[in-house]
């Protein structure tokens, strides 16, 4: 993985630096809330409903195993005792002292990391597939290109004070895992007829209160212009996009209001004025990065290994496990494996810091000492030998990071909601371990199939509801906290937004209300079909007779 130069290791250093004067102004009374606030911003500090939150980037997903026990030590130390993993690959904290957010900072860029540009109206955390480099369908391995992006988005000038927020997502597989539709900018690599290496470039993609699937404004772009490319949209991106009203300041309504083809024919237009830029890729720029990521000292091992295969016929409860949680590696002998953070009755999402040191060893152990954050808030050890899978799973276990569940109803995504975030009408966390316990049943959840379920407590989507195949959206009724439900959600290549399929429920009625759902889809779905495919055939119809023909009470 990437190791900080002297460049990375100054201007970290100088920042936290930095921060900790500005922090000491300010609880000196030598700044104001409103000075400061922009400040504490650049460093990931929000202030939330209990306490400040600190958001610490993870770029592309990638921990090495020190990287982790460090997010334990601060966990323990400065907080209370875990951190939050979210869908933008990162980890949060939500109870930290003002007066030691710059500890935190030194103790982070001890281990190379930092919290630049986790907020603010810059260009955030690069992401990417969380196989990446080892998935089978790879054309190219992303965090090459994720890494070039993240050293040119890092303080650029230009881009620094943008319109609003700006997201930037990468994959470089047949099958987009990294939601490159959903993204300002998402960069997804193809190849032309020759078989050359390119980028599929999307732009205007975003959930939050417009959710919009983005639009295609290349087909086929070189991989040497990519940042010449990104330079043209955020440079068209700038000069128009609002500032003026905060609903209206994302790149996903400039595209809308100027239309997709009057946007990408100014965004060509840029592209050909600055062409032959200092930020056309070399080889050697490339190279540079690509040293960073070598592939690990892989043995020769067969593609299936008897003490595997032997573990599989003896215990049904691991077979089980594999099936769900293990994933297929480039390499004979190997594979991906997804250590859930999704038990029952737990937030999901969370890690204690027992846990994260924990999972450190199991990477040091099992993993070449790496170790990723997926968008669905799990851990992943990408370069397992499968040899080792049974004895992995049982120490997982021991810690409750095996629960087999991971692309089934109970993997649920969730924000923190209203227990912390300031910004939600309604708490997540609690519709999440309610709708866990109801559907605690894995040879039920076997049966239902692939099911994504997502939940937010705002219409910012930070838990991505609008591409669950069930959403929950948290909303507001007079004080009083209810949620509204969509299905027919997705991501990936085929990217889509779920429609609302009513009025929105009491949280003591939302169990009952995924039962119904899943009842119908039970009811009429065809064999080998699942539920994303069962809605995409009949529609909302069935779904809504079923949910509200037996309620007394329909509430707008």
């Amino acid at each position: 993985m990437y190791r900080y130069d002297n460049y990375d290791h100054s201007i970290v250093a100088d920042r936290v630096a930095q921060f900790r004067d500005q922090t000491r102004r300010y609880l000196a009374g030598q700044l104001t809330d409103d000075e400061f606030r922009p400040l504490r911003l650049q460093n990931g500090l929000y202030i939330q409903r209990q306490a400040p939150m600190l958001r610490v980037a993870v770029p592309y997903g990638m921990l090495s195993s020190e990287q982790l026990r460090m997010l334990a030590h601060i966990a323990r130390k400065y907080d209370r005792g875990y951190g939050h993993f979210t869908t933008r690959q990162n980890i949060q904290y939500n109870w930290p002292k003002l007066e030691e957010v710059p500890d935190i900072l030194a103790d982070l860029a001890s281990v190379e990391m930092h919290a630049i540009q986790t907020s603010g109206n810059c260009i955030r955390n690069i992401t990417t597939d969380h196989f990446a480099g080892v998935a089978p369908d790879e054309h190219v391995d992303p965090r090459v290109l994720a890494e070039i992006l993240r050293q040119w988005s890092t303080f650029h000038p230009e881009f620094a004070f943008l319109p609003r927020k700006f997201k930037i997502a990468l994959s470089g597989s047949d099958q987009d895992r990294a939601a490159t539709l959903l993204h300002d900018i998402g960069l997804h690599a193809v190849r032309n007829e020759s078989g050359e290496l390119g980028l599929r470039v999307i732009v205007g993609g975003g959930m939050g209160r417009t959710p919009i699937i983005g639009h295609v404004v290349r087909d086929f772009l070189p991989w040497r212009e990519m940042l010449t490319y990104c330079e043209a949209v955020l440079r068209v991106y700038n000069r128009h996009g609002r500032r003026d009203n905060l609903y209206k300041s994302r790149i996903k309504i400039l595209v809308k209001a100027l239309g997709p083809q009057e946007f990408t024919r100014q965004v060509e237009a840029e592209w050909e004025f600055g062409k032959g830029s200092p930020s056309v890729l070399t080889d050697a720029e490339y190279e540079r990065i690509a040293k960073h990521f070598t592939r690990p000292a892989y043995e020769l091992l067969p593609a299936l290994d008897p003490f595997y295969v032997e573990a599989l016929a003896d215990s049904r409860a691991f077979t089980k496990w594999t099936e769900r949680n293990v994933h297929a590696h480039q390499v004979d002998g190997y594979a991906s494996v997804t250590l859930s953070l999704k038990k029952t009755g737990l937030p999901p999402g969370d890690a204690t810091a027992e846990q994260m040191d924990f999972v450190a060893g199991l990477a040091d152990r099992y993993s070449f000492g790496e170790l990723r954050v997926s968008h669905e808030q799990n851990l992943i050890l990408a370069d397992v030998r499968k040899r080792d899978l049974f004895a992995l799973w049982l120490e997982a276990k021991s810690q409750g990071l095996a629960t087999p569940n991971i692309g089934l109803l109970t993997n649920i995504v969730c924000c923190p909601g209203g227990d912390f975030c300031s910004l939600a009408n309604a708490k997540s966390i609690p519709i999440a371990e309610a709708i866990q316990r109801r559907f605690d049943d894995l040879d039920y959840l076997h049966d239902i199939g692939e099911l994504d379920l997502n939940i937010s407590g705002c219409m910012n989507s930070c838990g991505h509801h609008h591409v669950g195949h069930i959403g929950i959206l948290g909303v507001d009724k007079n004080g009083a906290e209810w949620y509204q439900v969509s299905i027919g959600g997705d991501q990936g290549n085929d990217a889509a937004l779920g429609h609302v399929i009513g009025p929105s429920f009491a949280a003591s009625q939302m169990p009952e209300v995924i039962e119904k759902l899943i009842d119908t889809y039970v009811d009429v779905r065809t064999e080998e079909e699942r539920f994303i495919d069962t809605v995409k055939r009949l529609g909302v119809a069935p779904f809504k007779a079923r949910v509200y023909g037996s309620r007394e009470a329909v509430h707008a």
